[in-house]
Protein backbone atom coordinates (compact mmCIF):
# COMPACT_ATOMS: atom_id res chain seq x y z
CA UNK A 1 0.00 0.00 0.00
CA UNK A 2 1.43 3.11 -1.31
CA UNK A 3 1.66 6.26 1.47
CA UNK A 4 0.66 9.32 0.38
CA UNK A 5 2.57 12.42 1.69
CA UNK A 6 1.18 14.29 4.52
CA UNK A 7 -0.14 17.85 3.70
CA UNK A 8 1.95 20.90 5.74
CA UNK A 9 -0.23 22.20 8.59
CA UNK A 10 -0.57 25.92 7.30
CA UNK A 11 -0.04 26.67 11.37
CA UNK A 12 3.27 25.59 11.28
CA UNK A 13 4.58 27.10 8.34
CA UNK A 14 6.60 30.62 8.97
CA UNK A 15 4.79 33.50 7.78
CA UNK A 16 6.98 35.93 6.15
CA UNK A 17 8.58 38.17 8.49
CA UNK A 18 8.06 42.00 8.37
CA UNK A 19 10.97 44.08 7.54
CA UNK A 20 12.89 45.11 10.20
CA UNK A 21 13.85 48.50 11.06
CA UNK A 22 13.02 52.16 10.02
CA UNK A 23 13.49 53.94 6.99
CA UNK A 24 17.06 56.02 7.51
CA UNK A 25 15.14 59.16 6.53
CA UNK A 26 12.51 59.16 9.53
CA UNK A 27 15.82 57.91 11.76
CA UNK A 28 17.95 60.55 10.83
CA UNK A 29 15.00 63.57 11.57
CA UNK A 30 14.14 61.34 14.35
CA UNK A 31 17.27 62.29 15.55
CA UNK A 32 16.83 66.29 14.76
CA UNK A 33 19.28 67.01 12.46
CA UNK A 34 16.90 68.02 9.89
CA UNK A 35 13.35 66.98 8.53
CA UNK A 36 12.97 63.97 6.68
CA UNK A 37 12.70 65.74 3.04
CA UNK A 38 16.32 67.41 3.59
CA UNK A 39 16.91 63.65 5.12
CA UNK A 40 15.93 62.55 1.58
CA UNK A 41 18.05 65.06 -0.02
CA UNK A 42 21.36 64.62 2.04
CA UNK A 43 21.09 60.68 0.91
CA UNK A 44 20.56 61.92 -2.97
CA UNK A 45 23.73 64.31 -2.41
CA UNK A 46 25.53 60.75 -1.00
CA UNK A 47 26.07 62.19 2.40
CA UNK A 48 24.61 59.39 4.22
CA UNK A 49 26.45 56.12 5.89
CA UNK A 50 25.75 53.43 7.11
CA UNK A 51 28.02 51.05 8.58
CA UNK A 52 30.49 52.65 6.17
CA UNK A 53 28.87 52.72 3.04
CA UNK A 54 27.40 55.51 1.13
CA UNK A 55 23.47 54.74 0.33
CA UNK A 56 21.53 55.76 -2.22
CA UNK A 57 17.42 55.19 -1.57
CA UNK A 58 15.60 57.12 1.65
CA UNK A 59 13.74 53.78 1.70
CA UNK A 60 16.94 51.97 3.71
CA UNK A 61 16.05 50.32 6.08
CA UNK A 62 18.08 50.44 9.41
CA UNK A 63 18.04 49.55 13.34
CA UNK A 64 19.64 50.50 16.25
CA UNK A 65 22.54 48.23 15.65
CA UNK A 66 23.72 50.11 12.20
CA UNK A 67 25.93 53.03 12.49
CA UNK A 68 24.69 56.02 10.57
CA UNK A 69 27.09 58.93 9.67
CA UNK A 70 26.11 62.05 7.70
CA UNK A 71 29.19 64.24 6.42
CA UNK A 72 31.06 61.80 8.72
CA UNK A 73 29.73 62.37 11.81
CA UNK A 74 27.88 60.30 13.80
CA UNK A 75 24.00 60.99 14.51
CA UNK A 76 22.93 62.43 17.85
CA UNK A 77 21.12 60.20 20.36
CA UNK A 78 16.94 60.71 19.44
CA UNK A 79 15.12 62.68 22.21
CA UNK A 80 11.63 61.86 24.00
CA UNK A 81 9.08 62.97 21.86
CA UNK A 82 7.73 66.68 23.29
CA UNK A 83 5.36 68.98 22.62
CA UNK A 84 5.07 73.19 22.63
CA UNK A 85 2.03 75.39 22.76
CA UNK A 86 3.11 79.29 20.80
CA UNK A 87 0.69 81.67 20.22
CA UNK A 88 1.28 82.85 16.65
CA UNK A 89 1.12 86.63 16.32
CA UNK A 90 -0.59 88.04 13.27
CA UNK A 91 1.82 88.68 10.61
CA UNK A 92 4.27 85.95 11.10
CA UNK A 93 4.27 83.03 8.00
CA UNK A 94 4.02 79.02 9.19
CA UNK A 95 7.08 77.94 7.29
CA UNK A 96 11.01 77.87 7.61
CA UNK A 97 12.41 79.80 4.40
CA UNK A 98 10.01 81.87 2.92
CA UNK A 99 10.90 83.46 -0.52
CA UNK A 100 9.19 86.52 0.21
CA UNK A 101 11.29 87.23 2.85
CA UNK A 102 8.25 87.64 5.47
CA UNK A 103 8.43 86.72 9.01
CA UNK A 104 8.42 83.43 9.90
CA UNK A 105 7.34 81.70 12.89
CA UNK A 106 11.00 80.07 13.18
CA UNK A 107 12.30 83.81 13.30
CA UNK A 108 10.80 84.59 16.39
CA UNK A 109 11.76 81.25 18.46
CA UNK A 110 14.05 81.24 21.23
CA UNK A 111 17.41 79.78 20.40
CA UNK A 112 18.17 77.58 22.82
CA UNK A 113 14.77 74.94 21.94
CA UNK A 114 15.77 71.81 19.76
CA UNK A 115 14.82 71.50 16.11
CA UNK A 116 11.10 72.09 15.86
CA UNK A 117 8.67 71.30 13.57
CA UNK A 118 4.79 73.10 13.33
CA UNK A 119 1.93 70.25 13.84
CA UNK A 120 -0.50 71.93 10.78
CA UNK A 121 -0.22 75.53 10.00
CA UNK A 122 -1.85 79.21 10.68
CA UNK A 123 -1.72 81.66 7.97
CA UNK A 124 -0.37 84.90 7.90
CA UNK A 125 -3.05 86.62 9.27
CA UNK A 126 -4.39 84.28 11.51
CA UNK A 127 -3.57 84.44 15.25
CA UNK A 128 -3.43 81.52 18.06
CA UNK A 129 -2.45 78.55 18.94
CA UNK A 130 0.78 76.67 17.02
CA UNK A 131 1.92 73.30 18.51
CA UNK A 132 5.17 72.31 17.84
CA UNK A 133 7.51 69.33 18.49
CA UNK A 134 10.14 67.83 17.59
CA UNK A 135 8.88 64.53 16.41
CA UNK A 136 8.09 63.68 13.15
CA UNK A 137 6.20 60.77 14.50
CA UNK A 138 4.03 62.78 16.98
CA UNK A 139 3.31 65.93 14.26
CA UNK A 140 1.48 63.31 11.95
CA UNK A 141 -0.36 61.98 14.46
CA UNK A 142 -1.78 65.36 15.78
CA UNK A 143 -2.21 66.09 12.06
CA UNK A 144 -4.32 63.42 11.04
CA UNK A 145 -7.61 64.05 11.05
CA UNK A 146 -8.18 60.48 12.63
CA UNK A 147 -7.53 61.69 15.86
CA UNK A 148 -10.92 63.03 16.05
CA UNK A 149 -9.76 66.23 18.03
CA UNK A 150 -11.88 69.39 17.25
CA UNK A 151 -10.17 72.89 16.68
CA UNK A 152 -11.82 75.93 17.88
CA UNK A 153 -11.69 79.66 16.75
CA UNK A 154 -13.07 83.11 17.51
CA UNK A 155 -13.66 84.87 14.69
CA UNK A 156 -14.84 88.68 14.06
CA UNK A 157 -16.33 89.02 10.92
CA UNK A 158 -18.04 91.86 9.00
CA UNK A 159 -21.58 91.51 8.23
CA UNK A 160 -24.79 90.15 10.25
CA UNK A 161 -25.71 86.96 10.92
CA UNK A 162 -28.02 84.74 12.86
CA UNK A 163 -27.98 81.12 14.91
CA UNK A 164 -30.54 79.64 12.73
CA UNK A 165 -27.77 80.34 9.92
CA UNK A 166 -24.82 78.87 11.65
CA UNK A 167 -27.10 76.04 13.22
CA UNK A 168 -27.59 75.13 9.08
CA UNK A 169 -23.35 74.07 9.24
CA UNK A 170 -24.07 71.06 11.96
CA UNK A 171 -24.15 68.42 9.08
CA UNK A 172 -21.32 70.31 6.81
CA UNK A 173 -21.77 72.51 3.88
CA UNK A 174 -19.82 71.95 0.52
CA UNK A 175 -18.19 75.55 -0.94
CA UNK A 176 -16.81 76.14 -4.36
CA UNK A 177 -16.80 72.14 -4.61
CA UNK A 178 -15.10 71.08 -1.33
CA UNK A 179 -16.95 69.57 1.20
CA UNK A 180 -16.37 70.20 4.26
CA UNK A 181 -17.38 68.06 7.30
CA UNK A 182 -19.92 69.36 10.78
CA UNK A 183 -18.76 72.27 12.27
CA UNK A 184 -20.42 73.84 15.40
CA UNK A 185 -20.84 77.59 15.43
CA UNK A 186 -22.28 79.57 17.90
CA UNK A 187 -22.91 83.57 17.56
CA UNK A 188 -21.18 85.26 20.97
CA UNK A 189 -22.13 88.62 20.18
CA UNK A 190 -23.71 91.33 17.50
CA UNK A 191 -22.14 94.66 17.10
CA UNK A 192 -23.03 97.29 14.67
CA UNK A 193 -21.51 95.91 11.61
CA UNK A 194 -19.24 93.04 12.93
CA UNK A 195 -20.28 90.22 14.85
CA UNK A 196 -18.11 87.65 17.27
CA UNK A 197 -18.19 83.79 16.46
CA UNK A 198 -17.06 80.66 17.45
CA UNK A 199 -15.94 77.82 15.40
CA UNK A 200 -15.21 74.39 15.81
CA UNK A 201 -14.05 71.70 13.59
CA UNK A 202 -12.49 68.78 13.28
CA UNK A 203 -10.76 68.56 9.49
CA UNK A 204 -8.80 71.82 9.48
CA UNK A 205 -8.82 72.04 5.71
CA UNK A 206 -7.13 74.88 3.92
CA UNK A 207 -8.40 78.46 5.01
CA UNK A 208 -11.57 76.16 5.94
CA UNK A 209 -13.10 78.65 8.70
CA UNK A 210 -12.72 81.60 6.21
CA UNK A 211 -14.01 79.92 3.09
CA UNK A 212 -17.56 78.97 5.45
CA UNK A 213 -17.92 82.18 6.51
CA UNK A 214 -17.33 83.33 2.90
CA UNK A 215 -20.03 80.80 1.97
CA UNK A 216 -22.35 83.03 4.61
CA UNK A 217 -21.57 86.05 3.19
CA UNK A 218 -19.44 87.10 6.19
CA UNK A 219 -16.07 88.61 5.87
CA UNK A 220 -13.38 87.61 8.39
CA UNK A 221 -11.28 90.40 9.73
CA UNK A 222 -9.49 88.40 12.76
CA UNK A 223 -9.34 84.86 13.21
CA UNK A 224 -7.94 83.01 16.67
CA UNK A 225 -7.25 79.79 17.22
CA UNK A 226 -7.94 78.83 21.09
CA UNK A 227 -7.51 75.21 21.22
CA UNK A 228 -6.62 71.93 19.36
CA UNK A 229 -7.73 69.12 21.04
CA UNK A 230 -6.94 68.90 24.51
CA UNK A 231 -4.92 72.05 24.36
CA UNK A 232 -5.37 75.91 24.79
CA UNK A 233 -4.09 78.91 24.16
CA UNK A 234 -4.75 79.75 27.71
CA UNK A 235 -2.80 82.87 28.98
CA UNK A 236 0.14 82.74 26.89
CA UNK A 237 0.62 85.92 25.24
CA UNK A 238 1.15 86.83 21.60
CA UNK A 239 5.21 84.90 21.02
CA UNK A 240 4.96 83.23 23.26
CA UNK A 241 6.17 79.55 23.76
CA UNK A 242 5.19 77.42 26.80
CA UNK A 243 6.33 73.22 26.98
CA UNK A 244 3.50 70.94 27.46
CA UNK A 245 4.88 68.66 30.16
CA UNK A 246 5.37 64.85 29.01
CA UNK A 247 3.33 63.60 31.58
CA UNK A 248 0.47 65.88 30.47
CA UNK A 249 0.94 64.75 26.72
CA UNK A 250 1.08 61.09 27.60
CA UNK A 251 -2.01 61.26 29.33
CA UNK A 252 -3.89 63.16 26.50
CA UNK A 253 -2.77 60.58 24.06
CA UNK A 254 -4.02 58.23 25.93
CA UNK A 255 -1.15 56.38 27.10
CA UNK A 256 0.09 55.03 24.06
CA UNK A 257 1.66 58.18 23.21
CA UNK A 258 5.15 58.46 21.75
CA UNK A 259 8.07 56.24 23.18
CA UNK A 260 9.44 57.80 26.18
CA UNK A 261 7.10 60.56 26.30
CA UNK A 262 5.17 59.05 29.44
CA UNK A 263 8.39 58.22 31.21
CA UNK A 264 9.89 61.93 30.86
CA UNK A 265 9.69 63.53 34.13
CA UNK A 266 8.59 67.21 33.74
CA UNK A 267 8.63 69.48 36.67
CA UNK A 268 6.59 72.23 35.06
CA UNK A 269 5.61 74.47 32.53
CA UNK A 270 9.33 75.96 30.50
CA UNK A 271 8.15 78.92 29.24
CA UNK A 272 10.19 81.31 26.66
CA UNK A 273 9.81 84.95 25.56
CA UNK A 274 10.40 85.14 21.82
CA UNK A 275 14.40 86.43 20.42
CA UNK A 276 14.47 89.67 18.86
CA UNK A 277 15.04 89.77 15.45
CA UNK A 278 18.47 90.21 14.47
CA UNK A 279 19.25 90.52 17.99
CA UNK A 280 19.77 86.74 18.99
CA UNK A 281 20.46 85.76 22.34
CA UNK A 282 19.12 84.06 25.51
CA UNK A 283 15.79 84.94 27.18
CA UNK A 284 16.44 86.96 30.22
CA UNK A 285 14.34 85.76 33.47
CA UNK A 286 10.95 87.24 34.15
CA UNK A 287 9.26 86.83 37.33
CA UNK A 288 8.30 83.75 39.67
CA UNK A 289 4.64 83.25 41.00
CA UNK A 290 5.33 79.78 42.11
CA UNK A 291 7.05 76.48 42.17
CA UNK A 292 5.23 75.12 38.89
CA UNK A 293 6.77 77.74 37.11
CA UNK A 294 9.86 77.82 38.40
CA UNK A 295 11.35 77.14 34.74
CA UNK A 296 9.48 80.21 32.99
CA UNK A 297 11.33 82.64 31.39
CA UNK A 298 9.25 85.98 30.90
CA UNK A 299 9.67 88.59 28.44
CA UNK A 300 12.81 90.59 27.36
Amino acid sequence: MTKTAAKPDPKSQASPEAPAGERIAKVIARAGLCSRREAEKLIAAGRVEVDGQVIETPATLVTRANKVRVDGQALPAPEPARLWRYHKPKGQITTRHDPQGRPTVFDHLPPDLPRLQPVGRLDLTTEGLLLFTNDGGLKRRLELPATGWVRRYRVRVFGKVTQDQLDGLAEGVTVHGIRYGPVVAKLERQLTSNCWLTIAIKEGKNREVRRICEHLELGVNRLIRMSYGPFQLGRLKPGEIEEVPGTILAEQLGGDGPEKAAKRPRTGWAKSRPKTRGKPGRAQSGRKKDPRHANRRGPK
